[in-house]
């Protein structure tokens, strides 16, 4: 009977994504449907899943493995820039932090009113419950409306954050206290000096691991869970929750930097395998029975729907004052969106009996009822504004008769261009050739900083001199620039400054072998000099992030018919695509075709958020 749920379970796993798929169910988060799942083959309906200790375990692997991947998607780098020009407003932390400030305090009210109502006497957990937010549905929902990366996505993705860190510390803190260890709380401590400690040991070594790993030894994934497994481990001797053990340890894998693969097959792990059990038999143990005959916890549901709804409202007093306002409404009803963390703070307090079984599961179904609802409007209602068209930002730090026609020839539509020179004939002679062209007397790290340079997705510098392009494009990589490109123009004579400045991924381009290149190729390819002076149609190139594409056959993309695939590069090696080639995540995509065409199947190849 043991393995027989087992294998029912498996089985609903499998299914319920393909059947969402069949009946086109998009508005509803996977998660909530592995819950409904669940109650329906638990006690609540069929009850042909029981709980045994293969699910238990399969269960509590999920939702560490859960916590693990959402510490893994917090973004540090939002943390480290600098504030915005002051006409964007106040930037996504001080919104977030100002947000969740109100969802706090809106939750203490909430559970103040609950417990002289009468309805909820635990006020200190009420406020833990009010204020969580389902920080993996939030991130699946701006996924999916592409605007993760955008200053409204960054914002909520904050908001979601702090309500899913701190509703995890204070529920740690409210074990221990309600559990007897409050004199161990000070050992809490030693739980984030281990994962201090885990990080600086393994950042090198980790670089090292990449370079030896294989398919049979996977040492990114070893790594991965031994932080898990070690962190949980000290987590639960210090008396913590293991997920914050878990939630630690993805923090520190996310700062170690892994590669887009190494993500992949981590989430892979999780969301294909442990997570969905967690889900699935968090409806399993629900019993809506028990609930239809108090009507007192029954009555309870709608209460705790209209309190998870309330608390983060007024977060919309605080997005408004940078979003309009009904992208303000939006924003705040997607954080409603709480379920994650809401379980394990359950199980926590049943086993402190400090809430009953029916008072539990009143709070599970108003959890699910909402993330049924806030995801739904989220998507009804919000609309793109002008702050979510962001284009890729090019800064060229050299200005002259090469780097102002390949200025003028970027798309608009993709880029955002940015110029600077440090010769005042040269911006005489351009400034009206160029939209967004400044001089500055000496470019060097502290002219740079103080013009805002370093905050670009790509740098490109072009002196005549191949030591000053060096110089500066090291300290743009110093400063965190994502692409740096240099030109160093006589690689012969510097050799070993060119190694050196590839080993830091900084990309090289050589006018001579450039001009080299096109000449060849046109006395091979005689049409490919118009291809590339052409601007409706010509050669485009785009990495593959798109979740929803990795692991499709080429042949399988809804745009493949208005583009020309003609080369793959996967790892930095070429290789030649078939309609069954399966796309994997960082390829580069070189393809040709008209422009409108090509921005769609960029769109659409690199869209993460």
């Amino acid at each position: 009977m043991e393995q027989g749920s087992v294998l029912i379970v498996m089985v609903a796993a499998l299914v319920i994504p393909i059947a969402m798929a069949r009946m086109k169910v998009s508005s509803i988060p996977t998660a909530v449907a592995e819950i409904i799942t669940g109650i329906i083959l638990g006690k609540s309906v069929f009850n042909i899943v029981h709980t045994n200790g293969m699910l238990t375990l399969m269960s509590t692997l999920g939702v560490i493995m859960l916590m693990f991947l959402s510490g893994m998607e917090i973004d540090f780098d939002l943390f480290k820039r600098g504030p915005e020009k002051k006409q964007d407003g106040p930037n996504p932390v001080q919104l977030a932090g100002q947000a969740f400030g109100l969802v706090i305090i809106t939750a203490a009210v909430l559970g103040l009113v609950l417990r002289s109502l009468g309805l909820f006497s635990d006020f200190f957990l009420a406020t833990i419950l009010f204020s969580t937010v389902a920080l993996g549905v939030v991130i699946a929902t701006l996924k999916e409306k592409e605007i993760l990366g955008r200053p409204a996505g960054q914002t909520i993705l904050l908001t979601a954050v702090l309500g899913e860190v701190v509703p995890m510390l204070s529920l740690t803190f409210y074990a221990s206290l309600n559990g007897g260890d409050a004199k161990r709380l000070w050992l809490i401590i030693l739980l984030f000096l281990a994962a201090i400690i885990l990080l600086r040991r393994f950042k090198q070594p980790y670089i090292w691991f990449s370079r030896i790993s294989k398919a049979t030894t996977q040492l990114d994934i070893r790594l991965a869970f031994c932080l898990i497994f070690v962190l949980v481990t000290i987590a639960e001797t210090v008396g913590a929750e293991n997920i914050l053990g878990a939630f630690l340890a993805g923090m520190v894998m996310k700062l170690l930097e892994p590669t887009e693969a190494t993500k992949d097959k981590l989430t892979s792990i999780g969301y294909g395998f442990l997570i969905p059990f967690f889900f699935i038999m968090t409806g399993v143990k629900l019993n809506l029975r028990a609930l239809l005959v108090h009507p007192q916890a029954l009555a309870l549901i709608p209460i705790l729907v209209a309190c998870f709804i309330l608390v983060k409202l007024p977060a919309m007093l605080v997005y408004r004052r940078r979003f309009s306002n009904r992208n303000s409404f939006a924003g705040s009803f997607l954080v409603v969106t709480t379920i994650t963390l809401v379980l394990p703070s359950l199980t926590v307090a049943r086993n402190l009996h400090a809430i009953t079984a029916n008072q539990s599961d009143a709070f599970i179904l108003a959890a699910v009822i909402v993330c049924l609802i806030a995801p739904m409007v989220f998507n009804s209602v919000y609309k793109l504004e002008k702050a979510d068209l962001i284009k890729q930002r090019v800064v060229f730090v050299g200005t002259n008769t090469f780097t102002v026609p390949v200025a003028q020839q970027l798309s608009k539509n993709w880029y955002s261009v940015r110029m600077l020179t440090d010769n005042r004939d040269n911006y005489k002679t351009f400034n009206s050739e160029v939209a967004e062209l400044a001089y500055l007397p000496t470019i060097d790290e502290e002219s740079l900083q103080a013009g805002n340079y370093f905050d670009t997705d790509i740098m490109v510098i072009c002196f005549p001199t191949d030591s000053k392009n060096a110089r500066l494009a090291k300290i743009a990589k110093r400063a965190g620039v994502g692409r740096v490109i240099a030109g160093q123009n006589d690689p012969g004579r510097g050799e070993s400054r060119v190694r050196g400045l590839k080993e830091l991924g900084i990309e090289i381009y050589n006018r001579f072998n450039v001009h080299i290149s096109v000449l060849r190729s046109l006395i091979e390819t005689p049409s490919i000099l118009e291809m590339l002076r052409d601007t409706e149609a010509g050669l485009f190139e785009a990495v593959v992030r798109n979740p929803n594409i990795i692991g499709q056959e080429l042949h399988t993309l809804s745009f493949i018919d208005q583009i020309t695939v003609s080369r793959i590069y996967r790892n930095h090696r070429p290789i030649s695509p078939h309609g069954d080639t399966v796309l994997e995540a960082g390829d580069h995509l070189i393809f040709t075709g008209e422009r409108s065409a090509a921005e769609e199947a960029r769109r659409q190849l690199r869209r993460r958020g």
